[in-house]
């Protein structure tokens, strides 16, 4: 009995010592995660200009989207508005094999053969803020003649807060080719003129918030019974902001669009009032009609309206 147990406990050593010097068995490893597929589909967003942050909140949402949809995305304009430049970044990305192409035209007229061109070579396009006057998939953009409609109402409401019933009011705007800018005016102009205002001859500046500021001061300075300005972009606001602000003079400035420099001078008084547009819901949006038209899907309604706000310091 005492020589079995003996025997078995060596064996038992034995055994032991054998899985002590067998190798260890090492965990097996986890797995690598699998790498997200290359983009398959190029998507190119393409401006007015890169001036304005408008145009950069625009290219804040496309990116998003087109990131959460893993699509290639480059944004391209010209420094600022210029047509032969717009025309030259269009050809570019057709060139570059884009898929589609996100356009704001800043001439409906000048950019038509670049877009005609780039889709008989397959390319999509969809339009965003302001379009050509070419059909495309579907168009995103603030309905801007009524944006003018309550740019002009709101001036009123502020101009008889301020006891001014009568006057001369002053148009700051781009030029006279791009669309969503005249809407605006004429939306504007439908309000103010039945209202018995007179509005002077509009000043066309190309967004540029320098000139325009320059075109303001000539208003104020040239028109003793002046009693309001609207500026009908970006640049334009900014201009007629700094120029109100520089006369010290209680005129009534309604702009449009957001940015830091138009929150600014709404805080200090300089302007009454700017519509705000949606331009991160453009972009996003945009892209995600995009990546539904390179995939054959329904993208819904041919234009959506990406609406407008009142910004006031109230």
């Amino acid at each position: 009995m005492g020589k079995g147990l003996s025997s078995l406990m060596l064996a038992s050593l034995a055994a032991v010592a054998l899985i002590g010097c067998a190798p260890k068995q090492e965990a097996p490893a986890a797995a690598a995660p699998a790498a997200a597929p290359a983009p398959s589909k190029t998507v190119y967003l393409i401006t007015m200009d890169k001036m304005d942050q408008h145009w950069v909140k625009v290219d804040e949402g496309a990116k998003a989207m087109a990131t959460a949809l893993n699509l290639k995305y480059k944004w391209d304009a010209p420094d600022v508005k210029d047509n032969a430049k717009q025309i030259e970044a269009v050809n570019n990305a057709v060139a570059d094999k884009a898929d589609l192409i996100l356009l704001a035209a800043n001439d409906p007229k000048a950019i038509s053969d670049a877009v005609k061109n780039a889709q008989s070579k397959g390319v999509k396009i969809i339009y965003v803020d302001s379009g050509a006057d070419v059909p495309a998939i579907a168009t995103l953009s603030t309905n801007n003649y009524q944006a003018g409609v309550l740019a002009g109402q709101t001036m009123i409401e502020e101009l008889k807060a301020a006891g001014k019933t009568s006057g001369k009011i002053g148009i700051i705007s781009v030029n006279t080719a791009t669309n969503s800018t005249m809407d605006r005016e004429n939306g504007f102009r439908s309000v103010i003129k039945p209202a018995g205002y007179t509005i002077l001859t509009t000043e066309y500046k190309d967004g540029d918030a320098a000139a325009s500021q320059e075109a303001a001061v000539g208003f104020i300075s040239g028109n003793g019974d002046l009693v309001g300005i609207f500026g009908a972009n970006e640049g334009s606001t900014v201009g007629v902001g700094n120029a109100i602000k520089a006369s010290g003079k209680p005129i009534i400035g309604i702009g449009f669009d957001k940015s830091d420099a138009i929150l600014g001078l709404i805080k200090d008084g300089s302007l009454k009032a700017a519509m705000a547009q949606n331009p991160f819901t453009m972009g996003y949006l945009g892209v995600a009609q995009a990546n539904a038209a390179l995939h054959d899907m329904s993208t819904g309604p041919a234009v959506i309206d990406t609406g407008v706000a009142i910004l006031r310091n109230k």
